[in-house]
């Protein structure tokens, strides 16, 4: 059985790749074109995979690695993801992650039609501003607040539409924000750790913002066991913890947790990009009892174990 992993040396992708191998998975990798250097979170097992380059943002090389791989499932993770970026660089956001998507989407339907599953990596930040302030379940409609959001939510919505019009076989997944990272500190939960490991300051710029945090290997998980499932097909999910924390709580929890008893600043960095004030929605907690019901994927990690094992690998 083969797997078409688009965005496979970053966060998600390099962490499923390797989880897909174990699996016994035949793995093609589709990069850009590509140094060494960039393919470093996945060095460890670059030579059990087939690496392919090319671009989302041009058809002919999609349908050249499609063509070239016949794979049995796409899991489609690749994504300008820095939500902050997208006010900057709305087009590039749209052009990699809605045309790029819709690109991939059109090359399975010419060369690959018996394509068993085509997985969608979306994201919470969909769901944007909502009026209700309790977990969000999958049916409610998408109100997303970033030029990322949208692109992602574009995505989204592309992919159901060809599973009704072109019988595409898809599972989207909404995946909440997750932490665990090895590679990158500019991200909340490794941010705190790092900056609160060299003795500060830290920056918390939206401290009463309340999001969703899921630990890396429950995220791996969910797309693991939705691939596997007979009952994944043209469902979407949300793969959340279910509970949600203020960032001021997190990074008080992460202060405690590291002995920092220096500042926490509730504002932005000095010359940190600044979102537009309506932007951030102040609620993004998500329910996954669908994905527990009809998967049986369930997060097996607390926000507290899954932060103990991000501060030990960073402090280690």
């Amino acid at each position: 059985m083969s797997v078409f992993i688009t965005g496979i040396t970053g966060f998600i992708g390099s962490e499923l790749g390797r989880r897909i191998i174990e699996e016994g998975f035949e793995v093609y990798g589709f990069v850009r074109h590509t140094s060494k250097r960039d393919l470093k979170p996945i060095e460890d097992y670059l030579e059990k995979i087939r690496i392919i380059q090319g671009d989302l943002r041009d058809y002919s090389s999609i349908r050249r690695a499609i063509r070239d791989a016949m794979p049995q499932f796409i899991l489609h993770l690749g994504a300008m993801t820095p939500v902050r970026i997208s006010f900057e660089d709305p087009f590039s956001n749209l052009e990699t992650n809605l045309l790029g998507t819709c690109s991939l989407v059109h090359a399975v339907l010419e060369v690959a039609p018996r394509l068993e599953r085509f997985i969608l990596g979306s994201t919470m930040e969909v769901y944007g501003w909502q009026q209700k302030k309790e977990p969000f379940g999958e049916e409610l409609p998408l109100n997303p607040a970033s030029p990322y959001a949208v692109s992602k939510a574009a995505a989204d919505m592309y992919v159901r539409m060809a599973g009704d019009v072109f019988n595409l076989n898809y599972t989207v997944l909404r995946p909440a924000n997750t932490y665990g990272r090895k590679h990158e500190t500019g991200f909340i939960v490794e941010y705190l750790i790092t900056s609160m490991m060299r003795g500060g300051p830290v920056y918390v710029g939206t401290p009463d913002s309340v999001r969703d945090l899921l630990y890396i290997e429950d995220h791996v998980n969910a797309y693991l066991e939705s691939l596997k499932s007979d009952h994944a097909h043209k469902q979407v999910f949300n793969v959340c913890s279910g509970a949600g924390i203020s960032m001021r709580e997190l990074a008080d929890n992460v202060a405690k947790k590291m002995g920092y008893d220096g500042p926490i600043m509730h504002s932005y960095p000095p010359g940190y990009p600044r979102r537009p004030a309506h932007a951030d929605a102040p609620y993004l907690v998500m329910d996954n009892s669908k994905i527990r019901q009809v998967v049986g994927w369930s997060p097996k990690y607390s926000l507290d174990e899954g932060l103990d094992k991000t501060i030990q690998y960073w402090c280690s």
